[in-house]
């Protein structure tokens, strides 16, 4: 079947994209406003798109009032924020950070996670999250009504120790345990895992040299 944007709602196009642009990775984003009051909640419009620089993208919902969520307005009053990388460990407590409560409400004291303050950032890390990525502000996409993109420069990475090779730099897919969003309210683990390594051309020939 095909389907034609142009002419779909933005709630069905919503539909159509949450459920085939799967698996999708969580980003669990701390930040402060100017205060100093510390905000949480989880976001799945995200990914990482570049290593040099090492630019995360984060895609925050407005509103329904055309506002910015808590997230948006406090990245743009610090340039900072922290993603982290939700774990089946730490799934339940995410899901509680995206509960709409009042700005007021501490989003990490109701979830029950521990934090400890940023290195180079003023968001605090989550003790539990097995990798947290620091991150200044590179700068906003204006797309639309309906979401804005962030675009961060990862300044430090904290990754729990039996989770990396702290010489190779290899991060173990089993030690972050991570979760991903489908579409609707599913889930899914990656623990199903397999290697299916990227062939040179004289790889791919000799495969086909075998029939």
């Amino acid at each position: 079947m095909g389907f034609d944007f142009a002419a779909l709602t933005p709630r069905d196009r919503y539909k159509i994209l949450i459920g085939t642009v799967i698996p999708r990775p969580i980003a669990l984003v701390t930040t402060v406003d100017r205060t100093g009051r510390a905000n949480a909640a989880p976001f799945s419009f995200f990914n990482c798109l570049s290593a040099d620089p090492a630019i995360l993208a984060l895609g925050v919902e407005f509103r329904s009032d055309g506002s910015s969520k808590d997230t948006g307005r406090n990245i743009r009053d610090t340039g900072a924020f922290t993603v982290h990388i939700v774990s089946d460990a730490i799934m339940d407590a995410m899901n509680v950070c995206a509960v709409p409560f009042a700005p007021e409400i501490d989003e990490l004291a109701e979830a029950g996670l521990a934090t400890a303050p940023g290195t180079s950032v003023p968001s605090p890390r989550i003790l539990a999250a097995p990798a947290a990525l620091e991150c200044r502000l590179h700068s906003f996409l204006d797309i639309g009504s309906s979401r804005e993109i962030i675009l961060g420069e990862v300044l430090h990475v904290h990754i729990h120790a039996d989770a990396v090779d702290p010489v190779r730099l290899h991060v173990d897919h089993r030690g972050m345990d991570a979760i991903g969003r489908m579409g609707g309210h599913g889930y899914a683990r990656t623990r199903d895992y397999f290697d299916l390594p990227t062939m040179s051309v004289a790889d791919y020939a000799a495969r086909q040299a075998k029939g």
